[in-house]
Parts: structure tokens; C-alpha cells; sequence
């Protein structure tokens, strides 16, 4: 009798189990995309990409900034070409996971009218050198920390408490893209970069 029992509650935590780990894989923004309101492609774990067509993008994004090795950055320093911004912070994991990603992205356009810019929106430039150099990212941050000017550049385009966000903006420094959460292949990013390569400026 004393097996049946714990063959019986054995099998109900189970249950418990299974009804509990359905209600962690429930996301909004799957259900959003399933009602039709066609934000673009949504994945389960909330991965997420918006593509703009030329027509309804908004005003080029101004900006300026410090980078992490002291330098200033602005908008104007890329003028004419297609540049990759994304937002992230040294311990947001996956940041880290997909930092290797976007660096073979952004080697795949060496060479092209293509750029990227990271925005680090938590930490001091020792720890953004420190995360460059520890998983290979070659291309430069810009710090958010402490300067209001650059958040507010970038508020109306994403919040930069999305993190990671990575948008892409076309020639014109509109943003044409935007992904949201971790990048899960380098050949979605490069995909959408083509697209704006080959558009006209």
C-alpha cells in the first residue's frame, strides 16, 4: 500500500511539474506575433526581429558620445554607411554569448560601407575593455553611463534596458532594423545588412 501511495504522489509531482514548466515557456511576445500584429519574427525565448521598410522609417539618429578607449564618436562618423549598434553590458549573458557572433558579422563586412558601435549601458571603460579583449571583440563601444545626451539619442529607438537590442540603421542613419535579445546566428544579422548594402543612400 505504502508503494502505491508513493507511486501516486510521485506521479502528481510530476504533473505539478509539467503544468509548472508551461507556465515558464509562456511568452508575450509569441503570443503578440501569433494575434497578427505583424512585429516581425518572434521565436519562443523571445528572441525578436523588426524589419522597416524604407518608406515608414523615421529621422536619422544624431548622436555623440565617448568611446571606451576615450575617443569621441558621433553620428557623423558614419556618414554613408550601414552601422550596427548594439546595447549591452558585461555581465548580461547573453551578451556574452553572443558577442562572437556579432564579431563574425563584423568581420564578414570588413572592408564594405558597413560599421558597428557598441553601446555599453552599465559599465565603467575598463570593464568594456576588459570584455573586448577576454571574448574577441574588435570594434568599440560607446559608454552610456553617466552621459544622459547618448540615452536620449537612442530612447525613441529602443529602451536601453532591452538588453541586448541591435539595431541597424541604413545610410541615411535611420534605424532600418532592430533585434531584440540574443543574436542566435551571425547570418541573421548579415542577411539584413546586405539588404541595406544594396539599397541606395
Amino acid at each position: 500500500m505504502r508503494r502505491i501511495l508513493t507511486a501516486a504522489g510521485a506521479l502528481a509531482a510530476a504533473a505539478a511539474l509539467i503544468v509548472g514548466l508551461s507556465a515558464c515557456t509562456a511568452d508575450p511576445l509569441a503570443d503578440q506575433y501569433r494575434a497578427g500584429d505583424n512585429k516581425g519574427y518572434i521565436a519562443a525565448n523571445g528572441f525578436q526581429t523588426t524589419e522597416i521598410a524604407p518608406e515608414n522609417r523615421t529621422d536619422p539618429i544624431a548622436f555623440e558620445g565617448t568611446l571606451d578607449n576615450g575617443s569621441a564618436v558621433s553620428s557623423s562618423d558614419f556618414a554613408g554607411k550601414v552601422l550596427v549598434v548594439n546595447f549591452w553590458y558585461a555581465t548580461c549573458g547573453p551578451c556574452i554569448i553572443e558577442a562572437p557572433r556579432l564579431e563574425q558579422a563584423y568581420q564578414t563586412f570588413q572592408g564594405q560601407d558597413v560599421s558597428f558601435l557598441g553601446i555599453n549601458t552599465y559599465d565603467q571603460p575598463a570593464t568594456a575593455l576588459s570584455f573586448a579583449r577576454d571574448h574577441g571583440v574588435s570594434y568599440s563601444s560607446a559608454m552610456a553611463v553617466g552621459d544622459a545626451q547618448l540615452k536620449l539619442a537612442f530612447n525613441e529607438a529602443t529602451p536601453l534596458n532591452a538588453t541586448p537590442t541591435t539595431l541597424v540603421l541604413d545610410k541615411q542613419g535611420r534605424v532600418a532594423a532592430r533585434i531584440v535579445g540574443e543574436l542566435p546566428e551571425a547570418s541573421i544579422l548579415e542577411a539584413i545588412v546586405r539588404t541595406l548594402v544594396a539599397e541606395n543612400a
